[in-house]
């Protein structure tokens, strides 16, 4: 059986639940990364604003399919209760090849069910060579 990783948070189930988000996003399969999401979720992402499940499932797929070969690496920086911070990068290319590195942090508040409930993540990206690369190569 599947531990239900649900407020409130150890220091070892907000580890698992940041493990399991960076598992979930490495799939890259927007209709399971979405179900990490309550129903009426909302989102910031830089300066795009979402709300709902289906919105995040259609975010998602338009980001994978201009963001190639993309990799993410999550980090657990805080936790509270109901609420886990995390910093991350990820890799990916465009369609002309040029990489990127994205950088950022993310703020997250769940549900009693452990639905993430609001996510609200600042992040940049800046060019790389791919020699550059450190994720997942």
């Amino acid at each position: 059986m599947t531990e239900k990783l649900v407020p409130p948070f150890s220091r070892e189930t907000a580890l698992k639940k940041v493990q399991l988000a960076e598992d979930n996003w490495n799939s890259c399969d927007p209709a399971r990364v979405a179900l990490a999401y309550s129903v009426e979720s909302e989102w910031r992402n830089r300066d795009v604003f979402l709300k709902g499940r289906e919105a995040i499932r259609e975010f998602l797929s338009d980001k994978w399919n201009r963001e190639k070969e993309y990799r993410l690496k999550k980090e657990l920086w805080a936790f509270t209760d109901n609420r886990i911070s995390v910093r991350f990068e990820y890799e990916w290319h465009n369609d002309a090849g040029q990489w990127f590195r994205t950088h950022g942090n993310e703020q997250w508040e769940f549900d009693d069910d452990g639905l993430m409930s609001r996510r609200d993540a600042s992040l940049n990206d800046y060019k790389i060579d791919e020699n550059q690369r450190r994720i997942g190569v």
